[in-house]
């Protein structure tokens, strides 16, 4: 389970790395470039809306198997088309049908036993994160060798067969009550004014992601250009300095089922904070902007395991409808992050990007220091 969630979230970030690549293959723009960055997020925020409610009445094996074919199918037509308009539509289909891990790890929370849930969800969001690291490295790697679209036509192959192998390895469910599925969308939205904790959650999420969406949005430009002029391989290594999110991931889910989750949230709330500060001071130091990174993915993973393991204890029954509206706060707000940062970057340059990035800490830390969370019961 951990591995597929890897497989299929890093759809969202192949593209990160090859931004300056595709940009001269279409002849667009900086900002119109970027702004597949901010599609991809929004097609992913709507199969989130609309899609992961389905994980509470659908058997999750079936719909899972079902939404990586759809995946597969989606990056090699990707891979195939010469019109920017075209592109941009399937890369919001592309987030749209890279949803399936908001499907599997709701799914192993359910499996999970009290009291080692917060290290269960850990262990997939490790295989997630280790997919968003790998992804950047080999899709800087690989379109070396064959061009951006042959990361594509890998990333469907892969795809494909992780699709056989759920087919086969993932568990079945009992049959649930039938909900009609207006009302299970509905009523994802409608958790949110049911449960302070997952209004505050789902803040502490957005705002971290949109700091991510800040710095990945714009880091490939950065890299490319004076005094760097960094190859994509080179770039795309970059993303392994996110181990630290591997870290941080798991010590967060340690601190979770030992009823910490405040402090988690503040050291993670700092983290991001501080983290474009020395990206700032680093802008043309390699080691300093390496540091920025490494300090900005453990906040961000920290953060997220810490508040996933909050939401999945607000009510099991729900899981899968929670999980549905806390990620779609996330996306909205990593869009809200990429579309800000591809304004920043084209006025302002890596300086108007940390800026931005250091106010979105700002609005993090204070809450996080403010709020503490509520004690939930499963219900």
């Amino acid at each position: 389970m951990a591995l597929a969630t890897g497989v299929i979230v890093a759809n969202l970030y192949y593209l990160q790395p090859l931004l300056h690549q595709v940009k001269g293959d279409f002849h667009t723009g900086t900002m119109g470039t970027t702004s597949l960055i901010t599609l991809v997020q929004v097609g992913y925020a709507l199969g989130l809306a609309f899609v992961v409610p389905l994980g509470d009445l659908v058997p999750r094996r079936r719909l899972v198997v079902a939404i990586f074919i759809l995946a597969a199918a989606t990056m090699l037509l990707a891979s195939l088309v010469h019109s920017f308009i075209l592109f941009a539509v399937l890369t919001v289909v592309i987030g749209l049908s890279s949803v399936g891990g908001q499907l599997i790890i709701p799914f192993a929370a359910d499996l999970a036993v009290d009291g080692q849930r917060g290290r269960v969800v850990a262990r997939l969001m490790s295989g997630l994160l280790i997919g968003i690291l790998l992804s950047r490295t080999l899709s800087g790697i690989v379109s070396e060798a064959v061009g951006w679209r042959g990361v594509y036509v890998c990333a469907a192959a892969l795809l494909t067969f992780m699709a056989l192998v759920l087919r086969v390895a993932l568990p079945t469910e009992q049959r649930r009550a039938h909900v009609p599925y207006h009302r299970l969308v509905s009523s994802s939205f409608a958790l949110l004014g049911t449960f302070p904790e997952l209004r505050r959650r789902a803040w502490f999420g957005a705002t971290v992601f949109a700091a991510n969406s800040v710095l990945w949005s714009t880091l490939a430009y950065h890299l490319s250009a004076t005094p760097f002029h960094y190859s994509n391989a080179i770039i795309g290594l970059f993303g392994l300095l996110g181990v630290a999110g591997v870290l941080a991931a798991n010590a967060a889910g340690h601190q979770a089922d030992h009823d910490r989750s405040h402090r988690s949230t503040v050291v993670a709330a700092v983290l991001v904070t501080g983290s474009f500060g020395v990206l700032l001071l680093g802008h043309a130091t390699v080691w300093l902007l390496g540091l920025g990174i490494i300090l900005l993915d453990a906040g961000v993973q920290g953060m997220q395991i810490t508040n996933q393991s909050i939401i999945y204890s607000l009510a099991p029954d729900m899981r899968s409808r929670i999980n549905s509206i806390y990620m779609v706060c996330f996306f909205v707000g990593a869009s809200l992050g990429s579309l800000g940062a591809g304004y920043t970057y084209s006025h302002d340059g890596w300086t108007g990007t940390c800026l931005l990035g250091l106010g979105i800490g700002v609005i993090t830390v204070v809450p996080a220091l403010v709020w503490r969370p509520a004690l939930v019961s499963a219900s």
